[in-house]
């Protein structure tokens, strides 16, 4: 039974800070058509504050006044769109968690990529001049003179200790 009760707390510590939800109470629409609407926006717009939290997330004022802010536009029969529209048009790109992909934020839509596939070509010609250098050097190690040869076959057939190398 303890161990029951012990599996719970763990559980509950667990899941614990993954459903709470920064939203007042006093923010909540009475629509719930349009608090959901107003719950997806704010989950796609970024808290200036904490930066890398949604402001659904974020306990911050500002993040506070953002999410009334999307609700009086909701309110005022803004679509999702429009609404987006008004608070770039206010604070600009960076208030978005996911940039629109347009001709000014392509670079950050690009650089990732690139930067990864210029890092395997970089790694893949290493990788093939490192092992190019390495059949070279092989190719170059001279044989064994005759007198060398004819020392090791002494070595190996002779008894152990027998003869010890210099």
């Amino acid at each position: 039974m303890n161990n029951l009760f012990a599996a719970l707390f763990f559980a509950m510590l667990a899941l614990g800070p993954s459903v709470a939800f920064a939203v007042q109470p006093d923010e909540i629409m009475t629509d719930p058509a349009q608090e959901a609407r107003a719950r997806a926006l704010s989950r796609e717009l970024r808290c200036m504050v904490c930066q890398n939290q949604s402001i659904d997330d974020s306990d911050a004022p500002l993040a506070r006044d953002l999410r009334l802010l999307v609700r009086e536009q909701i309110a005022a029969g803004k679509n999702d769109q429009q609404v987006m529209d008004f608070l770039v048009a206010r604070y600009g790109e960076f208030v978005l968690l996911k940039p629109r992909l347009e001709g000014h934020t392509l670079i950050l839509w690009l650089v990732s990529p690139l930067l990864l596939i210029g890092g395997g070509a970089a790694l893949w010609w290493l990788n093939r001049r490192r092992s190019k250098a390495g059949a070279e050097t092989l190719d170059k190690v001279p044989g064994l003179s005759p007198e060398e040869e004819a020392r090791l076959e002494k070595l190996i057939s002779a008894e152990p200790g027998a003869e010890k190398p210099v």
